[in-house]
């Protein structure tokens, strides 16, 4: 059995620290990564094996969901948090995850724990158009999350969403003929919520003058 690196002990922080402080020439000095053998799945932690070390990695449970049986090859991507009584590692499957995690972070009042949560609760693509469409009841929904802080993510995280969560790692990307049914629906004077939510439902593949005609009708009778 592998060593354990144990987030949240205290015995070996002085330690950790001074590791950290001064990495081995050409060594990173934070783990975005990590590449092992998955050994334990207890949600929300796992255990990796990483050439004979095993990590204690917390992970949202959008993670977990999609992890293979123990004993198969698992790659996560790492968000390391060093606190003055522990180090914590946070695992993701996705860039994207990660990104959303980071986002999430940096919002004042929301900490890793609340992020795990919302990440646990929705999926990236679910809390991108949350966002978009400002939907605090969808975020209200999931454990820890009141009104107050489900209005401050969509607030803070609205002007972010297209460069960082969208864009940046392909989550909830429209396909063409969407982005150009939108366009259409903007540029005839509806709002960009109006025009995503008449646009969400429409079939995939759709014709252009087709995607306009629902959605116009949709529309009509909101």
């Amino acid at each position: 059995m592998p060593e354990a690196i144990r987030a949240g002990t205290r015995a070996d922080a002085s330690n950790d620290r001074a590791i950290l402080s001064h990495p081995p020439t050409g060594a990173p000095a934070m783990i975005g990564r990590l590449t092992g053998i998955l050994l334990e799945k207890n949600p929300p932690q796992l255990l990796l094996d990483v050439q004979g070390v095993g990590y204690e990695v917390d992970v949202p449970m959008s993670t977990f969901y999609n992890l293979p049986d123990t004993g198969a090859k698992v790659v996560l991507y790492t968000h390391l948090v060093v606190r003055e009584d522990a180090h914590l590692l946070y695992g993701f499957g996705t860039e994207g995850e990660r990104r959303a995690f980071r986002l999430l972070t940096r919002i004042s009042g929301i900490g890793a724990k609340i992020a795990l949560s919302v990440l646990s609760g929705l999926s990236v693509a679910e809390l991108a158009q949350a966002i978009t469409l400002q939907e605090s009841g969808r975020l209200t929904k999931v454990p820890g999350i009141g009104k107050k802080t489900a209005e401050r993510i969509l607030l803070e995280m609205k002007d972010k969403l297209g460069a960082d969560l969208t864009s940046a790692v392909g989550v909830h990307r429209a396909p063409p003929a969407s982005s150009d049914i939108l366009n259409a629906l903007v540029a005839l004077g509806y709002s960009d919520k109006e025009a995503v939510a008449a646009v969400k439902d429409l079939p995939d593949g759709i014709a252009v003058a087709d995607g306009i005609r629902q959605a116009l009708k949709r529309l009509a009778k909101a």
